[in-house]
């Protein structure tokens, strides 16, 4: 039975066309490096500014500027968690009447994130974040010296340069109220 089976199978192979098949060699695929799970963003901010009542002032906050320092791991199908570092100053300026003062406003803040991104090309990502935020707010010149904890929303782009760098854009909306409003970052993610 078995050297018909052979005889068979020598047989087709000739009539297809007279040649043995000889194995052939595959070469090997390249391996795809993925992502490392820990990742560092380090940015530049830019405070929108808003104005809130205070007493029975109204606190007018300019734009200004900050840096931020984010730090994150990621836990697979897009997913991560992320701790936020925040340090800016601005300019508030307390309407009381027709009293106007400027006086310098600083914010500390820190927040715990969970992050999604979608992968939308194998270089842009699109992700949006929710997080429980504190923040520590001192205007010396008006006796303020506070401490908030709220939500924190954002959203934005990040664009890879190469395997360890990106590129990140992001808008961020905090629901502690203050002269400080929104904010926009700019900054650059680094992949460990």
């Amino acid at each position: 039975m078995k050297k018909i089976l052979f005889a068979t199978a020598l047989s087709a192979q000739l009539f297809a066309g007279g040649q043995m098949v000889v194995p052939v060699e595959v070469p090997e695929l390249e391996r795809v490096e993925s992502e490392s799970k820990i990742y560092m963003v380090v940015s530049g901010m830019m405070l929108l500014g808003d104005s809130v009542k205070h007493e029975e002032a109204l606190l007018k906050g300019d734009r200004d500027y900050g840096l931020g320092i984010d730090v994150g791991y990621r836990l697979g199908h897009g997913f991560a968690i992320e701790y936020d570092f925040t340090y800016a100053q601005n300019t508030v300026t307390e309407i009381l009447g027709k009293e106007v003062e400027k006086a310098t406003a600083t914010y500390y803040t820190s927040a715990l994130d969970l992050v999604y991104t979608y992968e939308a090309t194998q270089k842009v990502g699109i992700f949006g974040k929710v997080g429980y935020e504190y923040e520590w707010e001192k205007i010396s010149d008006y006796n303020i010296d506070n401490q908030e904890h709220d939500f924190v929303l954002g959203g934005g782009v990040e664009i890879a340069m190469n395997e360890k760098y990106k590129f990140v854009g992001e808008y961020e909306h905090s629901t502690i109220k203050g002269p400080h409003g929104d904010s926009l970052f700019v900054g650059v993610m680094f992949n460990f």
